[in-house]
């Protein structure tokens, strides 16, 4: 088990996508054979945890997205705008390396994922997932909330990130 320390940034050209293996064959094919190619069209935002140089131990996808305001628990949607949907940005993808798990890699990019989004320019009012049955338990660990009638897409307002980063 490596106990490497971890440097994330944008996926590029430079770095081997073919070595990375976390157990999911989409989610390897998807980092090895399209995520280029929807950083280029500006589809998604890939980024990468680097160990080692240039080794990928893990990574994620950012995009744009939004959130139907019905969708949202009442306690939540009734403090916001009557507009049909509130801006959001999802994480469509997250995997770690097999080499790599155990380590709190999953935990790390989540975060770095979040703080992305609470600092960005762009007005966003969560970060969103559509969880897989077994990653659902992890991301209510760190605070997500289910939607009403889709509990596998989950939501965390980044104002929760702001207060907590001081952004």
């Amino acid at each position: 088990m490596s106990q490497a320390r971890f440097r994330v940034v944008p996926l590029d050209a430079t770095h081997d996508r073919l070595a990375f293996d976390c157990d999911n064959p989409a989610l390897n094919r998807y980092l090895r054979e399209q995520a280029s190619q929807d950083v280029r069209r500006r589809i998604a935002a890939c980024f990468v945890a680097l160990a080692d140089g240039q080794r990928i131990a893990g990574y994620y996808t950012l995009a744009s997205a939004s959130l139907l305001l019905a969708d949202l628990p009442p306690g939540i949607g009734k403090k916001l705008p009557r507009y049909p949907t509130v801006p959001a940005v999802r994480m469509g993808r997250l995997a770690v390396d097999r080499a790599f798990k155990g380590q709190g890699l999953g935990g790390a990019l989540l975060a770095d994922a979040l703080s992305r989004a609470a600092r960005s320019e762009i007005a966003a009012f969560a970060l969103m997932v559509d969880a897989k049955d077994e990653a659902a338990a992890f991301y209510r660990h760190h605070g997500f909330i289910a939607l009403i009638d889709s509990p596998l897409t989950l939501f965390l307002p980044l104002a929760t990130v702001r207060a907590v980063e001081g952004v």
